[in-house]
């Protein structure tokens, strides 16, 4: 018998080995590995007074923003992961769970172990007392987990280390009437942690050539109470808002990789032609360790932004630690570009 269930053993690892699988004994699994991660046990699914009627596929507004939106040049517009229905009607109710805008519970780096090990990599980071300053709740679908006593999720994580970059390099919290500008700004998610953060900030612009982004960040701002400093710009609009504001700094968070080249191109000469000095991007690829800036079709698109001025002065993993890069939740790497010859 036991000789028997060696060779099934083998030819099981065999087997399933050419199609990319291992045979791994139950007894070395967490409980997260045994059985798929459902969402119910980490999101309560919370809805503001107004969201449930608000935030619908038929709200008159979302409806004016989509018609406005197909006007416009389809070289920025034209999707290249962002199609009409890649938001359903539910993930407009519950932007902040686990959908296209941030991904929570996907892949193997994103589970409960792989979020504890980067909030006290956040905790250990944490200079300036961001952790006490900015809280998460539990509103509209948000995959929060319970760590060191703070509930914990991977937009707070994120936000938290987003910023810290930027104030490694640029002293964030020391520029004055500071002005940013987010490109593909989402659900308006960075936004909320700057200004909670920093009162240095004078003004934060979100945009977003996905109208219902547009449409759901004018909802979130409102109801983060911020909009004496954030404000939402359609599409349409930002040409105009760029012409009339100096703005410090660009940040594009995971979104020029869901661009065509088209739309890369026409953001760059529009920050090259407003002399925005200082640009942030964080690309969806990471390949053996390191990233590169191309787009989820394998295009590159770093000659795009050199061709337009901008000339690369800091790159550095998410995680600074290489142990915590390698198993922390969702892994990226953080490039800063400064304009040459700004004036």
């Amino acid at each position: 018998m036991k000789r028997f269930k060696s060779r099934v053993m083998n030819f099981l690892k065999n087997f399933l080995g050419s199609y990319g699988y291992e045979v791994i004994p139950r007894s070395l699994l967490y409980d997260w590995q045994k059985t798929k991660q459902e969402i119910e046990l980490y999101s309560k699914k919370l809805l503001a007074k107004d969201s449930e009627v608000y935030l619908q596929n038929s709200n008159p507004r979302l409806i004016e923003l989509k018609e406005k939106y197909k006007t416009f040049d389809s070289d920025v517009t034209a999707p290249l992961v962002w199609t009409e229905n890649w938001v359903n009607a539910d993930e407009i109710k519950y932007f902040r769970s686990d959908n296209a805008y941030v991904w929570q519970l996907r892949g193997r780096d994103m589970n409960i172990l792989s979020y504890s090990l980067a909030a006290y990599y956040v905790k250990s980071i944490d200079r300036l007392g961001l952790l006490d300053k900015l809280v998460e709740d539990y509103y509209f679908g948000i995959i929060t987990f319970k760590i060191d006593n703070k509930v914990m999720s991977r937009d707070l994580i994120d936000s938290i280390i987003e910023i810290y970059y930027l104030e490694k390099h640029l002293g964030l919290s020391s520029i004055q009437d500071l002005k940013i500008l987010d490109i593909g700004a989402g659900y308006g998610r960075l936004a909320h942690r700057m200004l909670n953060a920093f009162p240095n900030i004078h003004s934060y612009f979100c945009t977003d050539a996905f109208a219902p982004s547009t449409f759901i960040s004018e909802y979130y701002i409102r109801y983060r109470n911020l909009e004496n400093k954030a404000h939402v710009i359609p599409l349409y609009d930002i040409e105009k808002t760029l012409s009339s504001e100096k703005i410090d700094i660009a940040i594009n968070i995971h979104s020029f990789s869901e661009c065509k080249i088209s739309a890369i191109e026409w953001w760059l000469h529009l920050l090259e032609k407003n002399r925005v000095k200082y640009l942030m991007i964080v690309p969806n690829v990471v390949i053996k360790g390191s990233s590169a800036l191309i787009t989820n079709d394998s295009k590159d698109f770093q000659y795009i932004i050199k061709n337009h001025g901008y000339k690369l002065i800091a790159k550095e993993p998410k995680y600074s630690d290489p142990i915590v890069q390698e198993y922390a939740a969702n892994p990226s790497y953080h490039y800063l570009f400064e304009l040459e010859n700004y004036e």
